[in-house]
């Protein structure tokens, strides 16, 4: 099936959002035992200053230390802020340039998948440490899926995500999908 990514990035960023205005408690533990709920907001808020910049063409090495500071008294200004800014940069990229990351330069289109995945993934996130709805939109699941189970075996070893947690082959795809990346859903 082919996806909309555009249209699946903004998916994943409302269902970030829905998430982060459900926080009442900004140290409560996130599944990723590094981070609280206000490091993981800034997380995502963070990759979120980097996408103009660089689908500006800009590198890693010129933008340095060139992003502006997140004001951690209102991070939920911050995200409705870098997401707008990161979608109309999505938006008015052109799908055949390339994209130079930390570890490869990409075509744009896979920095789009990898940035609406990693948005997709933290979304759960936050709705386990806000005790929020954690069931995601079945299409960004679906669609994430396409990018996380071709790298089962070798996810873990990225040293970004925590050995897969083993569930019945039955289990539904969202579950499935939190699994590989090393979060248990039950």
């Amino acid at each position: 099936m082919a996806y909309d990514w555009l249209d699946l990035q903004i998916r994943a960023h409302q269902e970030f959002g829905r998430r982060l205005l459900a926080v009442t408690d900004w140290h409560a533990q996130t599944p990723d035992t590094d981070w609280d709920v206000t490091d993981l907001a800034r997380h995502v808020i963070r990759e979120q200053q980097w996408v103009p910049l660089l689908l500006a063409g800009k590198s890693i090495e010129e933008v340095g230390d060139d992003i502006d500071a997140i004001d951690d008294d209102d991070l939920v200004g911050e995200w409705q802020r870098w997401s707008s800014i990161a979608t109309i940069a999505w938006e008015s990229a052109p799908f055949d340039m390339t994209v130079q990351l930390s570890y490869d330069t990409v075509d744009m289109i896979d920095y789009l998948k990898e940035q609406t995945a990693d948005v997709t993934i933290h979304s759960w996130d936050m709705a386990r440490a806000t005790s929020s709805d954690e069931h995601l939109d079945d299409l960004l699941v679906e669609a994430t899926w396409t990018i996380f189970e071709p790298q089962r075996e070798t996810l873990a070893a990225t040293g970004l995500y925590e050995d897969p947690v083993h569930l019945d082959p039955d289990a539904p795809l969202e579950w499935r999908l939190l699994a590989i990346t090393g979060r248990d859903p039950r």
